[in-house]
């Protein structure tokens, strides 16, 4: 099927029938809770919550699902934190997300050298998709919340993540623009788009398999053909790009906020590259933005 809204992944996930498992980190606030309460009415998953049952049995809501419900003691959320991680270390669940608990001690657990969830030599980055009004597919950008000034390794490991990412949802060949605030390498003033180069070769080579990667260009002219037209240019990507790699974490909480503030864009945000997808919402996002992060995870 074609995955042109958030609709359509979660069709997707329903369709394919299997839950996976979530741990959830001290869930004991009301838009976590209403999150997965939407997620296993849909079907999609299993719970595991880690810390907060005496305040979350209280929901009553969640009654309906207690066959899709385990419980996990925890002392308090680092602990709760602790303990998660290490359901998903073990195998025993193949998610994790944040309730209750500050996101640098979340974050503190899961890059534990010793007993955390990142592999050497992985990236832990951010990726977001949304469906943004009036727009005729979803989009995925990187990165507003982890990294901020990716190096050339970091910025490749994103461009890895978002063509998974689409792979994952049945797309043979992503385009994926390098966004720069214009259509040229500038080295002296702007070092990372002399990379960009490299990345685009290793793209044609099929380091992140099927997959188009082009750049610098800027969103504009990234997603619009019209845009593209305008300005005389010609790209690979035809103004139809999937996934947008940003510069750095300013772009991308700018985008991220500009897209969900003023034209309410849909949002759903997971971390990549440690052993399972973390949903790491802030406290500010929605239950609806929540439970589209654990669509997004479950993928």
């Amino acid at each position: 099927m074609s995955i042109t809204t958030f609709n359509h992944l979660v069709e997707l996930l329903v369709r394919r029938g299997q839950r996976r498992r979530l741990a959830v980190v001290n869930g004991i606030d009301d838009h976590t809770q209403r999150a997965v309460e939407m997620a296993l009415d849909e079907g999609i998953v299993n719970i595991i919550f880690v810390g907060g049952k005496e305040i979350i049995s209280r929901n009553q809501a969640m009654a309906h699902y207690h066959s899709h419900i385990e419980y996990v003691p925890a002392d308090n959320p680092d602990d709760a934190a602790r303990r998660a991680v290490a359901l998903c270390r073990e195998g025993k669940a193949d998610m994790l997300m944040k309730g209750r608990i500050n996101t640098d001690n979340l974050l503190r657990a899961v890059l534990n050298k010793e007993t955390g969830m990142l592999p050497k030599g992985n990236v832990l980055t951010q990726i977001t998709m949304t469906e943004v009004p009036g727009f005729d597919r979803l989009l995925i950008f990187t990165d507003s919340a982890v990294i901020p000034f990716p190096t050339q390794e970091q910025r490749v490991a994103q461009v890895r993540y978002v063509v998974n990412a689409w792979h994952f949802m049945g797309v043979e060949e992503p385009r994926i623009a390098l966004i720069h605030c214009s259509e040229k390498v500038d080295e002296r003033h702007f070092p990372y788009t002399a990379g960009y180069k490299d990345i685009i070769a290793m793209a044609q080579r099929g380091d992140f398999g099927k997959c188009i990667v082009d750049g610098p260009l800027d969103i504009g002219t990234a997603v619009s053909p019209q845009a593209l037209a305008t300005k005389g240019l010609s790209s690979p990507l035809e103004g139809r790009a999937d996934g947008l790699i940003l510069p750095n974490i300013e772009v991308g909480n700018v985008l991220h906020k500009t897209l969900s503030t003023f034209i309410h864009a849909r949002m759903a945000s997971v971390l990549q590259g440690a052993m399972t997808p973390v949903v790491l919402p802030s406290r500010g996002d929605s239950a609806e933005s929540k439970f589209l992060s654990i669509a997004l995870a479950a993928l």
